[in-house]
């Protein structure tokens, strides 16, 4: 945005201050830096916002937008900036929208099991207030200090896709805002409708390109009553990955089933000080299991143990109480964080499950051929595979720098060789991440013209002055 005279960039702010009140503004940099990124890594943007606006209601989101139609001024909605692909940085610099004070869950339905939520409700707060009413949400997208708009705006997934699929399949209704102020209000507490084109599943995965969610109908379930997890040992990769198809071919569907390499796994005991489970193999399966029943669940856990010794497991190792199942679920989530320092980039391929064993096989390849350290776990029950690239090599068990030329011209021949293997097989660059900005080339690289062509016309209708979230997907 170029502020023109300073005079009139006053003028804007008074504004602004106007519509939303003068505590829902901030321009102080020192404020402001924080958000101007999210948790990828990468660190080095073009600009800071000039302000941050944190309004209270959709009628003040509405109102800001018309003010910044008018000006021509970029508006980057942000959400809890959990996101891993640059979606909410704001390229242009302009107004980070953050919806954080919109955090109110409205309304939980008992009776058709669903939430009216406003966009910037965190998902643990969604989480316990479905809990309190003996509901679940099915889905969890990861981090809990996530807010649901970006959730919904990512279309974001997690390890229990391969149960019950991403956050697409549980959002009934939306309230969006458009470029113009313009409020929509799309689909409601229905589980079905034939009625026209369905214009609510263009805002989800969108990532505020289209327009600013403001509030969610999200579906709920009946709570599970009992859960277990059990962490199985494989000396082999393959074996591991291969064990994936066969469980869901004998009619198993766990509520997860993570594949996490063990030199992966004693970093992040390192780095938190616990311990996982397993002291042996090389690569684990960590295998979710839900019940309505204990007699069920036993009867699941067993079938999963006979059915992975089969596959070459070395051990079943079942966590049975609450307390072993978190430290499991902590380690399992934190790994990201711990490798984070030596990650460059994060890929997020989705692909068949019958695809994950070759390609993970040749992300074993290109390690070896580039030398470049190459974690990778993923979601082996929906395909989803997470290869971290990162500046280090390993040797011997001790990671190893590599000079910054070295490093950076390494991760681009990983970076096209693992999005070729993975299209190659079926797959795409983003399964629950995003495009953002980090994947923006890939996108616009591995997507056929006609589709593009099709996206930038999208683009064009709902956001004809391209203010919001410029730079990202296909603008």
């Amino acid at each position: 945005m170029e502020k023109g005279a300073e005079r009139g960039w006053s003028q804007f702010l008074a504004q602004v201050e106007a519509v939303v009140g003068k505590n829902n503004v901030l321009i102080d940099q020192e404020r402001i830096v924080d958000y101007s990124h999210d948790e990828s890594t990468q660190t080095e943007w073009p600009r800071l916002p000039d302000v941050v606006v944190t309004p209270t209601s959709t009628q003040a989101v509405a109102a800001l937008l018309r003010l910044a139609s008018d000006a021509g001024i970029p508006v980057t909605a942000r959400g809890g900036g959990t996101g891993l692909s640059g979606g909410c940085i704001p390229l242009r610099g302009g107004i980070v929208l953050s919806l954080e004070k919109m955090n109110r869950v409205l309304e939980v339905d008992k009776v058709n099991q669903m939430a009216w939520v406003e966009a910037g409700v965190t998902l643990a707060d969604f989480i316990s207030a479905a809990q309190e009413a003996g509901l679940a949400f099915p889905p969890h997208p990861g981090d809990e200090s996530a807010q649901m708009g970006g959730l919904i705006a990512t279309n974001a997934g997690g390890s229990r896709a391969v149960k019950y699929g991403g956050i697409r399949n549980y959002v009934r209704g939306l309230e969006v805002v458009l470029a113009s102020g313009e409020i929509l209000h799309l689909g409601g507490k229905i589980v079905k409708s034939s009625s026209g084109y369905n214009l609510m599943h263009l805002f989800i995965g969108s990532e505020g390109t289209l327009g600013i969610i403001t509030r969610a109908i999200i579906q709920l379930l009946p709570a599970p009553r009992f859960s277990r997890s059990l962490v199985v040992p494989y000396d082999d990769l393959r074996k591991a990955i291969d064990t994936v198809p066969a469980l869901i071919q004998e009619k198993i569907l766990p509520l997860a089933i993570e594949f996490v390499e063990k030199d992966v796994i004693s970093i992040t005991e390192e780095f938190l000080k616990k311990t996982w489970p397993s002291r042996v193999g090389e690569t684990d399966l960590l295998v979710i299991l839900e019940a309505a029943t204990e007699e069920e669940l036993d009867r699941l856990s067993l079938s999963v143990a006979e059915l992975c010794l089969a596959y070459g497991a070395i051990d079943v190792l079942v966590a049975d109480t609450e307390s072993k199942q978190q430290q499991i679920l902590e380690i399992r989530s934190k790994i990201y964080e711990a490798i984070k320092p030596v990650t460059v980039e994060i890929l997020d391929i989705a692909l068949p499950r019958s695809e994950i064993a070759g390609h993970v096989r040749r992300v074993k390849e290109v390690e070896r051929e580039t030398s470049l350290w190459l974690p990778t776990f993923g979601h082996a029950g929906d395909g989803n595979v997470h290869t971290h690239i990162t500046r280090v090599s390993r040797q011997e068990g001790k990671l190893i720098p590599l000079a910054e030329a070295e490093w950076r011209k390494k991760a681009q021949e990983v970076k096209e060789s693992l999005y070729e293997d993975g299209l190659r097989r079926g797959g795409v660059i983003s399964g629950e991440h995003g495009i953002g900005v980090i994947k923006k080339a890939e996108l616009l690289r591995f997507t056929e013209k006609a589709q593009l062509e099709l996206m930038k016309q999208v683009k064009k209708i709902f956001d004809p002055k391209g203010i919001l979230n410029p730079g990202k997907i296909v603008d």
